[in-house]
């Protein structure tokens, strides 16, 4: 999968396909000069014989004029620095940008504000496949083959098999809801300590009521 997307001149889709590693499809593109084929990841609207470009020195004057003189904010992926990490790919929105830090502010999905470097490379478009969600599996066999088995609660075990199981008949043992090895589920373990906070983190995402 091609994330950096570093050769520049326009390249062909030959075909969108299916990833079994993602919920988004993905794009098989040609190059039109070295006839290289490279797969990246297919964004809404995408089709087989649309052309595909790389702008790594920034987007040409005339592009910007035919979008209309302003850049789409939806953001498919976007890199926090040069050398680094993607940041999740979903839709990303610009909020401000800061350039005597010379960096930006981009909002997740889930609501959360981080920084990202200015020069840093992003792509334009929305992922494909957005409804993947609504999918129905239809027949349990296709949740096996994915390597997932059936769930079974605790309280239906024995006692020798979970804490919450055993007792005489449908019992609900009064104990809060913890792991098969007495992990608590609810409050018990917790898996941040709050030392180490992200320092790209700008504003958090909201939660409960505030989130509404």
């Amino acid at each position: 999968m091609d994330y950096e997307r570093v050769k520049p001149g326009p390249q062909t889709v030959v075909r969108i396909e299916y990833d079994p590693n993602r919920t988004s499809h993905i794009a098989l593109i040609k190059h039109n000069e070295t006839k290289e084929l490279s797969y990246i990841i297919a964004c809404e609207g995408l089709r087989p014989g649309d052309e595909v470009e790389s702008f790594r020195a920034g987007i040409p004057k005339r592009f910007i004029e035919e979008m209309g003189g302003k850049i789409d904010p939806a953001l498919l992926s976007v890199k926090i620095s040069r050398k680094g990490n993607c940041l999740p790919i979903s839709m990303i929105t610009v909020v401000s940008k800061l350039p005597e830090e010379g960096r930006a502010i981009v909002q997740l999905q889930s609501g959360e504000q981080r920084y990202v470097a200015l020069e840093a490379c992003a792509t334009l478009g929305i992922t494909s496949n957005s409804a993947h969600h609504n999918e129905s599996l239809g027949k349990a066999g296709r949740n096996r083959h994915k390597g997932i088995r059936p769930t079974v609660r605790g309280v239906a075990m024995n006692t020798c098999d979970h804490p919450l199981g055993g007792g005489r008949g449908k019992s609900k043992c009064n104990k809060p809801s913890m792991s098969p090895w007495g992990v608590l589920a609810k409050g018990g373990f917790k898996t941040r300590t709050g030392k180490h906070v992200n320092k790209n983190k700008f504003k958090d995402r909201p939660r409960g009521s505030a989130g509404k």
